[in-house]
């Protein structure tokens, strides 16, 4: 696997830990919840930890323009799913502006080099 891949892997498992600790956050309802607020502490070190190895290769703002917009779509999808919230057209305008504007910086600025 290229250093490359490796980060962009490195970067898929630094999301999933961070939604995970993002669902373990609601769950936990406010702390309250012992398990859940440990499940959370963990997933959040292991997605920090994670994406430190993607920024060995991957630019920081490239980085974390990824992470936000998968993020963004991902847990409003995880927040429907599994805790029943509803969003309004104007939240899911405001998230589409938001990825819309991910795409735009990833896939056209020529700021920083892919």
């Amino acid at each position: 696997m290229t250093p490359l891949y490796q980060a962009y892997a490195f970067l898929c498992a630094a999301i999933v830990c961070e939604l995970s600790g993002t669902s373990f956050l609601q769950a936990s309802q406010q702390f309250t919840r012992p398990l859940q607020t440990g499940l959370m502490a963990i997933s959040y070190l292991a997605s920090f930890y994670l994406m430190s190895h993607a920024l060995k290769v991957i630019p920081v703002s490239i980085s974390y323009a990824i992470w936000s917009g998968l993020g963004i779509v991902l847990i409003t999808i995880i927040g429907y799913v599994i805790f029943k919230q509803k969003l309004d057209l104007p939240a899911l305008i405001g998230i589409g502006m938001i990825v819309a504007g991910v795409v735009v910086v990833t896939g056209f600025s020529n700021s920083v080099q892919h």
